[in-house]
């Protein structure tokens, strides 16, 4: 029996239309691996509607541009024996404690074992929204928006730069390093294959981090990390380039087989701390992770 999502996903149309007659053609392009009698069940189920409501049949066209929910629906879901914590919480935000394995969102073999989805159990708020994301491998911090009417205020802290983040990141040395080193790094990142990879790639620089060793034990070294821009694995790309992947990372610098009930070797990433000023309070904040590494 098949395990379905307590909230939908979303998803937008492309703006142009690539020869899919119906809403039903699109979704079993874009979604590949899902059987098309899978997606024909869902839209008969009223597991796909249009984002006002409205149900679609397998007939609906392909019309540009509308946004479209759908129910996701998995075999099996693994649980994550990991406790979250709340840190601050206020009328339009919240800040939340990530460990280390859990989703920020559904995704893959996850539909309601994520953190956004424990947070609207927590604190009854249906329209909470995550500001940004983290990998589920990753632990530490995530901002949460708890109404719509206030949300543009704190996403333009990332789309302006406005957000101070640190983390933390253990590696083996390459050389006999000794602190205090730093490096500022700047290169461009793009997609790579499998897609949910990225790779280092010539061109002009898209991506800037500060890395800077802090610590030494035995042949491994402590680090905090500072992501100027936002690139996907940004960090975990740039501790490669300087030779020191961070420890138990499975996808750098070799893609190890899935594992999603392994918690013995957690990714040694932390985002540790987050300083902005409020835009609606213009108070200073400054929260710091719960969190460690090992």
């Amino acid at each position: 029996m098949l395990i379905t999502a307590k909230q939908p996903s979303e998803i937008t149309l492309p703006a142009h239309n690539q020869g899919w007659p119906t809403v039903l053609a699109f979704l079993c392009a874009h979604f590949p691996r899902i059987p098309a009698e899978r997606w024909q069940q869902r839209i008969r189920d009223g597991k796909v509607y249009w984002y006002q409501g409205e149900a679609i049949t397998e007939q609906t066209p392909f019309l540009p541009s509308r946004r479209l929910c759908y129910f996701r629906e998995v075999a099996a879901e693994p649980k994550i024996p990991f406790l979250h914590q709340i840190l601050y919480q206020d009328a339009h935000l919240l800040v939340a404690d990530k460990p280390h394995f859990l989703p920020v969102t559904p995704g893959g073999d996850f539909v309601n074992e994520c953190l956004l989805q424990r947070l609207k159990e927590d604190t009854g708020i249906s329209d909470l929204a995550p500001l940004h994301r983290l990998d589920r491998d990753t632990a530490g911090l995530v901002l949460f928006s708890c109404n719509s009417i206030s949300r543009p205020h704190y996403y333009q802290l990332f789309q302006q730069g406005q957000l101070v983040k640190r983390y933390q990141a253990r590696a083996r040395l390459s050389t006999n390093l000794q602190p205090p080193l730093s490096w500022q790094l700047s290169n461009r990142i793009e997609k790579a294959q499998p897609r949910f990879i990225n790779q280092i790639v010539p061109g002009e620089a898209n991506a800037q981090s500060i890395v800077e060793l802090v610590g030494v034990e035995g042949d491994i070294g402590q680090f905090q990390l500072q992501p100027l821009t936002g690139k996907t694995h940004q960090l975990r790309l740039h501790m490669l380039s300087l030779g020191m992947p961070i420890l138990n990372d499975a996808y750098y610098p070799e893609l190890l087989p899935k594992n999603t009930s392994d918690f013995s070797r957690p990714l040694q990433l932390l985002a540790q701390q987050l300083s902005f000023i409020d835009p609606l309070s213009q108070r200073q904040q400054h929260f710091v992770s719960q969190q460690r590494l090992f």
